[in-house]
């Protein structure tokens, strides 16, 4: 199964998107219609990438626009860019997302106490390799890290792409530990304060802060997917999430979005154009 990417307006700008075509070249979404395993008998997920490790632009699948193109996140009409908190340049991982998973706002998790942030569930992805926004890579599922964001459960999981050359000795979040120490307590910071540049307060953690292992993290996910089952069935409420997908027949999703619909909302974007500069306040170093 593969999949390409189609660019969309200027990058570092307003207008820029990201949309995504399976390999018979048909627009999808990457929320909806990529699959959430690639395979299933192993545990082993796709993760749609966002985020390039190393890169500061906040970009992330758009839950609410029609295919769920990537854009980068606006705040206060401004592109979004997280700060460099030191040590830490940009995003320490390639981060993204697991596809047909949903964070329900409407369930409260026993664990945290607090409901869903109405996202896909978020990974963080550990290999040596810097990957591109847009790759769709598989991934072993080794932990996961119970972040409580402004009142709302957003569960980060910590992942290795089946591909990394050092795969087979990462199994659960100990290996981890073991072999990349520091990594973790790298990623409880980052995520703890990497909002506090923009006068919030540091975010908290369930469990004391402490990554739950492969076999938790995996029913975590399970459960996020039986959410987006009930989602893209409209078992649940979407409210302004846009579900339409184009892989599901008309009479297994309400939501069935037809390829001459899917070709006139990319049509109706810009066209791909040269990248704008990225503001020089996005190189300043901030220190907690």
């Amino acid at each position: 199964m593969s999949f390409t990417v189609e660019e969309r307006g200027k990058p570092n700008s307003l207008d820029y998107r990201m949309f995504f075509k399976n390999a018979e070249g048909k627009y999808i979404s990457p929320f909806h219609d990529i699959p959430i395993y690639a395979d299933e008998s192993q545990n082993i997920f796709h993760v749609v990438v966002e985020v390039p490790r190393w890169t500061n632009a906040k970009m992330e699948i758009a839950t609410k626009d029609l295919l769920n193109p990537i854009k980068q996140d606006v705040k206060k009409g401004k592109l979004r860019y997280v700060a460099n908190v030191f040590p830490h340049k940009g995003y320490i991982w390639n981060y993204g997302a697991i596809p047909q998973t949903w964070e329900d706002p409407a369930h409260k998790d026993e664990d945290t106490g607090c409901c869903g942030d109405n996202d896909p569930i978020d990974v963080c992805e550990i290999g040596s390799k810097v990957c591109s926004r847009g790759d769709v890579i598989k991934v072993k599922v080794l932990g996961i890290l119970a972040m409580i964001d402004e009142g709302e459960t957003d569960w980060k999981a910590i992942a290795i792409n089946v591909e990394d050359p050092e795969a087979n000795d990462f199994n659960n979040i100990a290996d981890v530990q073991r072999l990349k120490p520091g990594y973790l307590e790298a990623t409880v910071n980052w995520f703890k304060r990497y909002k506090v540049p923009d006068g919030k307060p540091e975010n908290r953690f369930a469990f004391n802060e402490e990554f739950k292992d492969k076999d938790f993290a995996i029913e975590v996910i399970k459960s996020t997917h039986n959410f987006w089952k009930a989602l893209i069935s409209k078992q649940t409420s979407a409210g302004e999430l846009n579900c339409k997908n184009t892989c599901f027949s008309a009479s297994d999703s309400p939501y069935y979005c037809s390829a001459d619909e899917a070709n006139s909302a990319v049509c109706q974007t810009c066209p791909f154009g040269k990248e704008e500069p990225i503001p020089t306040s996005v190189d300043k170093w901030f220190y907690c």
